[in-house]
């Protein structure tokens, strides 16, 4: 009887245990869902938006023609080969591989440079914040160009000013003159204030621009990649249409040919001034969205065996072409604006904003039916820049749901979080929709999201990567993946080239702008700017500091996570942390220890 007992109580116990282990498989399983690409389709548009954006329109045309034309395009392939593709196949490859954001993929391959993750993010909050105010922008002028008549294209308006003169060219202009686009730009849409000491008053109209442009990135994320795979079939690809169509427009004006030239007539000897080469490298780093957890949050979302590889080369080939045809359509358009007006390119000719809603908007009120051709610029603008936007709060979003699982991958707390970082951003981005807004914004984009960062992050990325966790098996889980082994030269880079080329461009880059400050500007504001460069920065040697403080264990920091999909070497290879494991032993039984081990754990775990 007392046999029978302890029969039904271990049969109880073992069916308590059997049914306690279910129910924790069954959680389990539940956490570790997470939502896949419905096609490759999807995630190569969505790759796509991310990185071809404002930077490739109004910022490599500019660089292009003002860093020897046809010969800027030597560095910047060499940056590149060497330094752009290497990192954002790393980066992507990385998310596929491991399944995770921003954050957790670098915990889980390395713990110690888990801070990689955390100063990503810290880019992408200043971009979060920023960057869609340049859509509110871009509305606004939209909006103004179903007017009959584009306000910006005479000096009637409320606004002008005295000095304002319509038709501008060598002959009629004076020293203090301003042309009634110009006005438009700084007095109506920004109503600009004289200096960043000076906020004043919020533009409430821009605010309206601002909260839409929120409102539309909210329900194209809301639903995670489910309505972010169907939202970039159009926001992708309208894009293309638009710049198609502005191109053949462009050729087609008279004056078209001596912009071209202009933008294209090679200059060599402008190769030996190292600015075209920080130029050359600077917009690489920021065309291809690299370091800010984007591309390993979208790559995470990947089935395992999808050949990231040719996916990578293939979105890098259509990213620096379409800047290089942006230039085309840039530039034929500036020609004529040039022919029209009597006046040099080079007077014209202005990166950033200023060639968006200044000398673009110009050139739009010289053509027959200019209404339409500015609806159509600024629909290229806005879809351009609201693909980078949502991705960017999409890597926030996967980087905080991958690092809180049990919080936020159940009900509705997925688009309630997206609902607050939208709603924070939008808060914190109203001071920049005030009349001394453009400062600050100008402030973000210089030093939150500088060049400097990008190259801080990229170095210690392929460090880790190369060093810690080891090319030679990042190569074994690529080959894994893809079902072959790619060639050498990617590995190589990662080791030595990509590491070398971005140590060189950022102390170079550092020196440069300790030596750009500028008298006229608040020393205040200054300090302000390096607390938003240090703020990304300082996570990778903060975050090892305290890891090394907060672990007692410090070998296990550079150890890669037991849960990541194991992969047999063909031959034995050593890194940081194989040595680790090794505790003095030879590098062949180092290796063979470590998948004792790794054997062990397998034949426990069943």
């Amino acid at each position: 009887m007392q046999c029978t007992n302890m029969e039904n109580k271990l049969s109880s116990n073992t069916s308590d245990a059997i049914l306690g282990t279910e129910i924790r498989k069954g959680e389990e399983q539940e956490l570790k869902d997470r939502e896949k690409w419905n096609n490759k389709m999807e995630f190569m548009l969505s790759m796509a938006g991310e990185i071809i954006g404002l930077g490739n329109v109004w910022r490599f045309p500019y660089l292009c023609y003002k860093n020897g034309g046809g010969a800027f395009l030597i560095p910047y392939l060499i940056f590149l080969f060497f330094a752009g593709i290497p990192v954002f196949f790393l980066e992507t490859a990385l998310g596929q591989y491991t399944s995770e954001g921003g954050v957790t993929a670098w915990r889980k391959i390395c713990p110690i440079f888990e801070g990689i993750g955390y100063a990503a993010q810290v880019i992408v909050a200043f971009l979060n914040i920023y960057y869609i105010v340049i859509l509110a922008w871009a509305l606004f002028y939209l909006f103004n160009s179903f007017k009959t008549t584009l306000p910006w294209s005479t000096c009637d308006n409320y606004w002008n000013t005295e000095t304002c003169i319509q038709k501008w060219n060598n002959t009629n202009a004076t020293f203090n003159a301003t042309a009634p686009e110009v006005e438009f730009w700084e007095i109506r849409v920004l109503g600009q204030s004289p200096g960043i000491q000076h906020i004043g008053h919020l533009r409430w109209e821009l605010a309206l621009c601002l909260l839409l442009a929120w409102i539309v990135c909210y329900f194209c994320i809301w639903k995670g990649v489910k309505s972010t795979g169907k939202v970039v079939y159009f926001t992708a690809t309208f894009p293309y249409v638009m710049l198609i169509i502005l191109l053949v427009r462009g050729l087609t004006l008279p004056g078209a040919k001596d912009g071209i030239m202009f933008y294209l007539y090679p200059d060599i000897s402008k190769l030996s001034d190292p600015q075209v080469w920080l130029d050359a490298g600077t917009q690489i780093f920021f065309s291809y969205a690299v370091c800010q957890g984007a591309l390993t949050a979208l790559g995470s979302y990947n089935k395992y065996n999808n050949n990231c590889y040719r996916d990578c080369l293939a979105l890098s080939l259509l990213n620096s072409g379409t800047s290089i045809v942006a230039g085309f359509a840039v530039f034929s358009v500036l020609g004529f604006m040039a022919h029209e007006q009597e006046r040099s390119i080079s007077d014209i000719a202005v990166a950033g904003p200023g060639l968006a809603f200044i000398a673009y908007p110009k050139a739009m009120t010289m053509l027959p039916l200019s209404q339409l051709w500015a609806c159509l610029f600024f629909l290229m603008i806005i879809f351009l820049g609201l693909d980078s936007q949502f991705v960017c709060v999409e890597s926030m979003v996967t980087a905080i749901t991958d690092m809180f699982p049990k919080t936020f991958r159940k009900g509705k707390s997925r688009e309630l979080l997206i609902l607050g970082i939208a709603a924070v951003c939008f808060l914190l981005g109203l001071l920049l929709v005030t009349e001394g807004g453009i400062y600050i914004l100008r402030l973000m984009d210089s030093y939150g999201a500088s060049g400097l960062c990008l190259l801080f992050i990229a170095f210690f990325e392929n460090v880790c990567v190369g060093w810690f966790y080891g090319a030679d098996r990042f190569y074994d889980n690529i080959k894994d993946m893809i079902g072959y082994q790619i060639g050498p030269l990617m590995k190589y880079c990662w080791l030595f080239v990509t590491p070398a080329i971005c140590a060189v461009t950022f102390f170079f880059y550092l020196f440069q702008s300790f030596g750009a400050a500028s008298s006229t500007v608040p020393v205040w504001s200054i300090a302000l700017g390096w607390i938003f460069t240090l703020s990304s920065v300082i996570c990778i040697p903060a975050f090892v500091a305290y890891a090394l403080v907060a672990t007692k264990d410090w070998k296990k920091l550079i150890i890669p996570s037991s849960d990541l999909r194991q992969v047999c070497p063909q031959r034995p290879r050593l890194t940081v942390c194989d040595v680790v494991v090794a505790q003095g032993n030879s590098p062949v039984e180092a290796v063979e220890e470590k998948e004792m081990m790794t054997t062990e754990k397998e034949t426990l775990r069943l």
